[in-house]
């Protein structure tokens, strides 16, 4: 069996493709630390804005302490073809009602489940993107996706 070959890739494409993956993986996964541990879940972001996405999240939750002592995070996201992307950014937690309420509104399974937006178990995070790579399958190199 031969070895795959990727692809070439213009790297004028690159976000454009990293923007695809995004927008094709509807669970990635979310990589926080706990103490001196890494811990990572599947996430289903409420948001995405270009590279800054939104998480939902309930206060209760054992990721909302450890957002809170250290807010650098990464989400994983591969689509159906292997493509992946990394996006390693900071969380905030999303405090501008306007915003809140749009999220709330586009979102009905957080309405159906939580209620209210006034629910204070509800805390939402944007990841604002600080490095993210994309690496298309069986490339084995990343590649630097622009931010802006």
């Amino acid at each position: 069996m031969s070895k795959p070959e990727p692809k070439p890739i213009d790297s004028a494409k690159v976000r454009e493709l990293a923007l695809g993956v995004i927008a094709a993986d509807r669970f990635p996964h979310l990589a926080t630390i706990d103490g001196d541990h890494p811990r990572v879940r599947p996430v289903s972001p409420v948001r995405s804005d270009g590279l800054t996405i939104y998480v939902a999240n309930l206060r209760l939750y054992h990721k909302t302490g450890e957002i809170a002592a250290n807010p650098k995070v990464e989400l994983c996201y591969m689509d159906d073809g292997h493509n992946q992307v990394r996006l390693s950014g900071v969380a905030h937690v999303v405090t501008d009602r306007t915003v809140l309420q749009e999220i709330w509104d586009a979102n009905p399974l957080m309405r159906q489940f939580l209620g209210s937006l006034d629910n204070p178990m509800l805390i939402v995070y944007r990841i604002e993107p600080v490095q993210v790579r994309y690496m298309q399958e069986w490339a084995l190199e990343y590649y630097e996706v622009p931010l802006t």
